[in-house]
């Protein structure tokens, strides 16, 4: 008869369920956040990036990258009036880490913890056009 021999089978199978394991842990080529769901999701309530678009609760973002900040039509708190800002990419990337310690006094109270998360939503932003 057919002998089942326990130490074969284990070296044939643990490599492949190594393998598999393996895959499953590795992050697939070019995956990543989705920066305009994240947008959606954690922005757009008070955002756009329309162009032209008017909002009430925050300022439009279209054409933001490299913009001076509080330099729109919108009704901007004191703090960022006063902070001098221009929005570069490093600017944005360490207010949306926290808004409130950037600019004591600002209106804008999300941050995004994440790297991952808040490069994909600053791709997403600072690639709308202004116009």
């Amino acid at each position: 008869g057919f002998e089942l021999d326990m130490n074969r089978i284990f070296y044939l199978v643990a490599p492949a369920a190594a393998l598999l394991a393996l895959g499953t842990a590795l992050p697939v080529a070019g995956a990543g956040p989705d920066g305009a769901m994240l947008f959606q999701q954690r922005c757009a309530a008070c955002h756009t990036v329309t162009p032209g678009a008017r909002t009430v609760l925050a300022p439009n973002l279209a054409g933001l990258l490299n913009r001076k900040a509080a330099s729109t039509a919108f009704n901007y708190s004191p703090a960022l009036k006063a902070s001098n800002l221009t929005w570069t990419r490093a600017n944005l990337d360490r207010f949306l880490t926290g808004p409130g310690q950037m600019v004591p006094g600002t209106r804008m109270v999300i941050s995004i913890s994440d790297p991952a998360q808040r490069a994909a939503v600053l791709n997403y932003i600072t690639t709308r056009p202004a116009r």
